[in-house]
């Protein structure tokens, strides 16, 4: 995911008595807990924490 704006890019100096709103908008983000899931996602999941108590007690009952 890149910036839309550049590092390199002049900045005014900051002065809190002048409260001017900026230009433009942020980016809008869109990271992972806002993302949909799907159902595929959802079934890899599902298998990934089944094989993991299945590794964490199913091992040390079948050891005992």
């Amino acid at each position: 995911m890149a910036d839309d704006h550049g590092h390199n890019e002049e900045r005014p100096a900051y002065d809190p008595a002048n409260k001017e709103l900026p230009e433009r908008a942020p980016p809008l983000r869109r990271t992972a807990p806002q993302s949909d899931y799907r159902q595929e996602d959802v079934g890899i999941g599902l298998l990934v924490l089944v094989v993991g108590l299945a590794i964490t007690f199913g091992l040390p009952l079948a050891l005992v």
